[in-house]
């Protein structure tokens, strides 16, 4: 076997465990020192899953169904704190190792579907109507509202290395400075609505998926962007490799509708970018992310298939398990892990074929 095939074979996943939720998944993600699992669904469930010395996942309900969905999960930067959003308007706060609920932010008439940690330090944006607040954990107090005044909020990141925040919504992107919530938000307009917004991992580019089926790449302090026509719907997914060319420059994956197009920064500035299609899904693209440290593409669809791209251009494994589509994926911060959600509350583990076996415990016996 030559090398290549060597590394293909050692990128292959094997499906060690599923367990079930009540409902449809609505978000699974890793803590950053991948110790933790986290998952909910849209009954209100929401469950943590410990990692242990010989990749034991151990699974506790941190919260029962409440009948009202719980639709965003984040970790705090250091991973000692998990944050959920729903339908309730509440903001739930968890200290990770006791499992203890720590704080809790009460907004009765938003959804909150949108929330994150800052990679700095322990502030929380989450999305609350028109506008976004920032909740400090240390002070244990609101320390701003941003007002996007035009829209609902429709998505919000953090950049990775300084310290902005990205709102989008009706007509672009505003970024706020978060060293001086007073200045005046850059603005980056759009002619329709951006839905889905996301950092490269050196924060060099700013992405927006737009309603308008386009795609455009803001260089951060450059005032021209890059606008990428011809999607077959609004672009829905984005996702960065954190591997990066020649240029020195990171991948952009983007789906819309059942496709998915890769984005490369090309050498010639009148080119810009040029994109290859990935197309093996028969429905909807519902989640995108690159392995960790590879070029490795997963892409979950409600098709049922969960498909593993190499070099984010050749198809190398489709992955399936569910009764009515895939929901959501998150990759293991090492890569060593995916784990994926189902339109039926299925969770679904499988780990990389070198890597010492998984076993997930009942989670009504395990403990923490």
């Amino acid at each position: 076997m030559g090398n290549n095939d060597q590394n293909k074979s050692e990128l292959t996943l094997k499906f060690h465990a599923k367990e079930m939720l009540s409902d449809y998944v609505t978000a699974v993600t890793w803590s950053p020192d991948g110790k933790t699992l986290a998952v909910s669904s849209a009954a209100g469930e929401i469950m943590l899953g410990i990692l242990g010395k010989i990749n034991k996942l151990s699974l506790q309900l941190l919260q029962t169904a409440t009948g009202k969905s719980v639709d965003c999960l984040s970790f705090s930067s250091d991973s000692q704190l998990l944050a959920a959003g729903g339908q309730d308007g509440k903001v739930l706060i968890w200290h990770v190792n006791s499992g203890k609920l720590i704080a809790s932010l009460d907004n009765k008439r938003v959804w909150v579907d949108k929330l994150a940690w800052s990679p700095h330090g322990h502030q929380l944006a989450f999305s609350m109507g028109r506008s976004v607040q920032v909740w400090n954990a240390d002070k244990n107090t609101v320390e701003v509202t941003l007002n996007f005044d035009s829209s609902s909020i429709l998505d919000l990141a953090w950049h990775p290395v300084d310290k902005y925040l990205a709102i989008s919504g009706y007509q672009g992107v505003k970024v706020w400075n978060a060293a001086d919530w007073n200045d005046d938000p850059d603005i980056l307009s759009v002619p329709s609505v951006t839905g889905a917004i996301s950092w490269s991992p050196s924060g060099k580019y700013l992405a927006c998926g737009n309603m308008d089926n386009t795609l455009i790449v803001n260089e951060w302090g450059n005032s021209e962007p890059w606008v990428m026509q011809g999607f077959p719907g609004k672009v829905r997914h984005l996702a960065w490799s954190d591997r990066t060319n020649s240029l020195g420059d990171p991948l952009l994956a983007a789906a819309s509708s059942e496709g998915i197009s890769v984005w490369e920064r090309q050498a010639d500035e009148s080119v810009g970018w040029e994109a290859w299609g990935l197309e093996v899904h028969e429905k909807v693209v519902q989640a995108i992310g690159f392995q960790p440290n590879t070029l490795l593409l997963a892409s979950a669809s409600e098709d049922g298939q969960l498909c593993l791209w190499y070099e984010a251009q050749e198809l190398l494994q489709i992955l399936e398990g569910v009764d009515a589509g895939f929901s959501c994926l998150s990759w293991h911060p090492k890569g060593q892990f995916l784990a994926a959600g189902g339109n039926n509350g299925e969770l679904l583990v499988w780990e990389r074929n070198f890597s010492p076996a998984l076993i997930i415990s009942n989670p009504l016996t395990s403990e923490l």
